[in-house]
């Protein structure tokens, strides 16, 4: 794999709290650069960032109900929406990880495709939060994601325990098979993390490491 083909996998990520406009402008800038796919942005960047890239290849992933998930369903719609009338052109969405987990899989799987209705014709990304999820609930969510019409699942936000893993990886495509994207997120420092992440069936890389990532590649 070389750097161009690379890059096009690459979701380059600015999430912190505090970034400023010159971090969301050098962001912008590199993408452009390198050719990433995306941009990945909390959502009061979505506008600035489409600006910023108009006429670019670049996307504008905008994520909703981060990093908690605990919003309500309502709200990430609206995000969600609001998102989109301000340029985004991805959406990464957290699930309601505690409804998952207190047995209520079919009020987040509603969740899911309420979020993908309301923005149709615009990617959705599904987060699981794999850290705090057992397999069976990974799996479930998984499959959730594509009866929903998600265009990927997604390990991590990078703010759970843990984030992208090898297994969590393998297992995700291997339950969504061709029908979905793997996106890998949390933790991804490295170009032998993202390899190996690639490897194991990531069609995606979300990391803030992006640019030493593919300068790691000899040209």
């Amino acid at each position: 794999m070389n750097r161009t083909q690379l890059a096009r996998m690459i979701d380059h990520t600015q999430l912190r709290a505090f970034a400023t406009q010159t971090d969301i402008t050098e962001l912008c800038a590199e993408a452009q650069h390198y050719g990433f796919a995306s941009v990945t942005v909390n959502p009061a960047w979505a506008s600035y960032c489409a600006k910023r890239l108009a006429g670019s290849d670049v996307g504008i992933d905008v994520c909703v109900g981060f990093p908690l998930g605990a919003s309500t369903a309502h709200v990430k719609v609206e995000e969600a929406r609001d998102a989109v009338r301000n340029g985004a052109t991805e959406i990464d969405m957290v699930i309601n990880i505690g409804a998952d987990k207190s047995g209520f899989p079919q009020f987040a799987e509603r969740e899911i495709a309420a979020l993908v209705s309301a923005v149709k014709g615009v990617p959705v990304k599904v987060i699981l939060e794999t850290s705090y999820l057992t397999r069976d609930e990974k799996v479930a969510v998984c499959e959730m994601a594509a009866r929903s019409g998600a265009a990927y699942v997604k390990t991590s936000t990078g703010f759970g325990y843990s984030g992208a893993t090898v297994e969590d990886v393998a297992l995700m495509r291997n339950v969504v098979g061709d029908q979905l994207g793997v996106k890998a997120a949390g933790g991804i420092r490295t170009l032998s993390d993202a390899m190996a992440l690639i490897k194991a069936g990531a069609s995606r890389i979300g990391t803030s490491a992006g640019t030493n990532i593919v300068d790691s590649i000899p040209e």
